[in-house]
């Protein structure tokens, strides 16, 4: 259950990603250019996997390390092969062109992005877990002025 959950997320995932390249094709390329919209876009990128790997990681129940990571790589999974086929077998790029946004050393932030999309449930959890610690202890601490008698 956990693995089809982990499913529909990544499907939320690439919804946001095709907007986001969208946006980066229509409008920041024009604007800025190839290689900072593809810097800006990866950054926007990133932190949309975040906001929806943290906005979904609970209802995913799992808490396990070991199982966190292996839902990180069946979305490094499906992310590639969805890649490839679209950018293959839908718009027509060459094996070449794909290649290239996994080469660092030409500027291809792709490995990058795949790493931290492997570890963005680990890191999804943590952050949900701070944020819910650092609000019920705001939470506590207000509560407790308020109780006092001056």
């Amino acid at each position: 259950m956990v693995f089809l959950k982990a499913i529909i997320v990544w499907l939320v995932f690439i919804v946001a990603e095709s907007i986001n390249g969208t946006v980066r094709m229509f409008w920041l390329v024009p604007l800025l250019g190839d290689i900072r919209a593809h810097q800006i876009s990866f950054i926007m990128g990133s932190l949309l996997i975040l906001a929806i790997a943290t906005i979904f990681i609970q209802w995913l129940h799992t808490s396990q390390t070991s199982q966190l990571i292996k839902v990180g790589l069946l979305w490094l999974l499906l992310t590639v092969v969805f890649e490839i086929v679209l950018g293959r077998f839908i718009l027509g790029y060459s094996w070449q062109r794909i290649a290239s946004d996994y080469n660092l050393l030409q500027g291809g932030l792709m490995p990058i992005g795949l790493v931290f999309l492997v570890l963005s449930p680990v890191i999804a959890t943590k952050v949900r877990s701070f944020i819910f610690t650092s609000s019920s202890n705001s939470l506590l601490i207000n509560q407790g002025r308020g109780s006092q008698k001056f």
